[in-house]
């Protein structure tokens, strides 16, 4: 039993058009963590196409290497340098000093 290519069309067309609104996502998004995230998407949006391609040694590193490590490493590096934070959540209490500067806000 073999998948039409009609079908795989569609699939394709439809992970072009979710690659380009993360990439278009990452240019605009304000918040650095959901830019991380689209960034993510753009890469298993990749891996998807290279599944489709029948090369899944490359979508295998793809999804690893583009969607997992790199995301958690632009993730870390926005935590390090101070950009991360999330807002409206028990998390981020308004009241705990400021961890650059140790002052209150």
């Amino acid at each position: 039993m073999t998948v039409g290519t009609e079908f795989l069309d569609w699939v394709v067309l439809l992970a072009t058009v979710i690659m380009l609104a993360g990439a278009v996502a990452v240019l605009l998004l304000k918040d650095y963590l959901a830019a991380v995230a689209a960034t993510s998407v753009v890469s298993l949006g990749a891996s998807l196409l290279f599944v489709i391609l029948r090369a899944p040694d490359v979508a295998l590193t793809e999804a690893a290497v583009g969607a997992g490590l790199s995301g958690v490493i632009m993730a870390l590096s926005l935590r390090r340098l101070g950009l991360w934070r999330i807002r409206g959540s028990g998390a981020a209490d308004s009241s705990a000093p400021d961890e650059r500067t140790g002052d209150a806000d």
